[in-house]
């Protein structure tokens, strides 16, 4: 077995890792919550500490069936890779962005290209034995129904606003409003987005012309190793810039007041507390190792599973070397420790939740379905071909990850009494959390982390992947 990467700044920093990682005290959770509560207007529902089971979320007020019990604004998300040549949106909050025509236009151009990067698959001879695997290589693999195309041109004028469908106008999206930096890569709803994302954390990830040669080429590195391997090291980078960030603000806020008090000299001891306090979103949550819980894949033998999270270390020490070639501040050192690293990629694992925003290109569509004769009819002679040529895929919702500060505290129950769900009205990746049945004052909220119509066994196993075993009471009453 290899020997296990090393990281020279977890010993330089092990005092102050530990104190990173130490638990916040009820003190410091209580007003944590408290002011996170008040900041987001949610006056009805609170979190508690139980000794026994952790933090948890009760209810401050009853609620009743199908009624909103939180919104939960996301900390940090990342849309998936190959989710952004489906879904154009908002870097930020991931709402759809542009027009319906410029979504279904985007869709098809990739589409195309797609197409004919894989040309010539068809033309080649192969046996039975490889059809399978080169279906697969060769596909675009987002729908297996024969897509038809459009005339030349037709897919140019969607993109750049000549072709106009009809009907859309029911159905407005904001204009891109392109990032700061010029990267090219993020765009937003609104310049309040844009300001919003640029100063929690793209104005150190930001690829863009502002930005410095040498660190852009070290962040390219980086993204391009968390696209081809796990996109949960964009979540970590986003988090660790974010803090810094934080940290420089509260420092820059902290020595005016200094100056004014003609106490101006600063000691390590005072930015190290500042520290403490810029990572305070994330010592707020539960944190294990991202090699020690990440689930062992079906197909690996236990006995090759030391071999296995050793390999899971290695990917994460190798991300955590390009991301501190690119954006490293002396000041925020420990953060750019292995184990740090590896303490904010398991808290994600464990707390995160699958962002999905349900694409208006579909309603579009049921719309013009939905019309009466003669109207659909006109519609239709327009549509139905670019409807033929997207193919049964023409609806895939925007997805990605993120972690929401108020949602990864809701504990698990095999029969809960709230579930994320997705209104009509909620067309941004803030977590929606709904009452199933009525909940009342002072009752613990709870979701399921896990389908929870599978088997009493099935459902144990997924769990153990979070590092306990389910007692509630379907559980207790489904135990052989």
């Amino acid at each position: 077995m290899e020997p296990p990467p090393i990281c020279s700044i977890d010993s330089l920093c092990a005092t102050q890792i530990s104190s990173l990682l130490s638990p916040p005290s009820s003190l410091l959770l209580h007003q944590y919550y408290h002011t996170l509560l008040s900041s987001t207007h949610s006056n009805a529902i609170n979190v508690q500490q139980d000794p026994n089971f952790g933090k948890g979320v009760y209810a401050a007020m009853p609620f009743n069936e199908g009624e909103l019990v939180l919104k939960d604004h996301i900390f940090v998300g990342v849309q998936h890779y190959q989710n952004k040549i489906d879904c154009f949106v908002c870097s930020f909050c991931f709402r759809f962005i542009g027009s319906i025509e410029l979504q279904i236009g985007r869709r098809l151009y990739f589409q195309e290209l797609n197409a004919s990067e894989n040309h010539g698959c068809n033309e080649m001879e192969m046996d039975s034995s490889d059809e399978e695997e080169s279906t697969q290589q060769c596909g675009s693999g987002s729908s297996s129904k024969t897509k038809i195309p459009l005339p030349e041109g037709v897919v140019e004028s969607l993109m750049n606003g000549q072709l106009i469908l009809p009907y859309s106008n029911e159905f407005p999206l904001p204009s891109p409003v392109p990032c700061h930096g010029g990267c090219g890569e993020a765009y937003y709803c609104s310049a309040s987005c844009a300001e919003a994302d640029w100063e929690s954390s793209h104005s150190l990830l930001c690829t863009g012309e502002r930005s410095d040669p040498a660190r852009r080429e070290a962040l390219l590195k980086f993204v391009k190793h968390a696209n081809e391997t796990n996109d949960i090291f964009l979540l970590a980078a986003k988090a660790i810039s974010t803090t810094i960030l934080r940290y420089r603000k509260l420092k820059a806020n902290n020595f005016e007041e200094r100056v004014k008090s003609d106490k101006s000299r600063v000691s390590n001891d005072h930015n190290f507390s500042l520290l403490l306090e810029a990572w305070r979103p994330i010592s707020m949550g539960y944190k294990r190792r991202w090699w020690d819980c990440v689930a062992l894949p079906e197909d690996i033998d236990s006995s090759d599973e030391a071999s296995f999270r050793m390999q899971i270390k290695e990917l994460a020490f190798k991300s955590l070397q390009l991301l501190k070639t690119a954006i490293f501040d002396e000041e925020c050192e420990p953060l750019f420790s292995l184990e740090i690293y590896g303490h904010i990629i398991g808290m994600f694992e464990l707390n995160n939740l699958d962002l999905v925003v349900a694409s208006p290109v579909e309603d579009y569509f049921l719309y013009i379905d939905d019309l009466t004769h003669p109207n659909k009819e006109e519609a239709e002679k327009i549509t139905q071909p670019i409807l033929d040529a997207l193919g049964e895929d023409y609806s895939i919702c925007c997805e990605g990850t993120a972690f929401f500060a108020l949602q990864s505290c809701m504990n698990h129950s095999c029969c809960p009494n709230a579930k994320a769900f997705k209104r009509d009205e909620d067309r941004d990746g803030q977590a929606t959390i709904i009452a199933l049945r009525s909940i009342s004052k002072g009752e613990e909220i709870t979701i399921s982390y896990v389908d929870e119509d599978l088997p009493y066994d099935e459902r144990q196993a997924s769990l153990a992947d979070y590092g306990f075993r389910c007692r509630c009471r379907k559980c207790i009453e489904e135990e052989p």
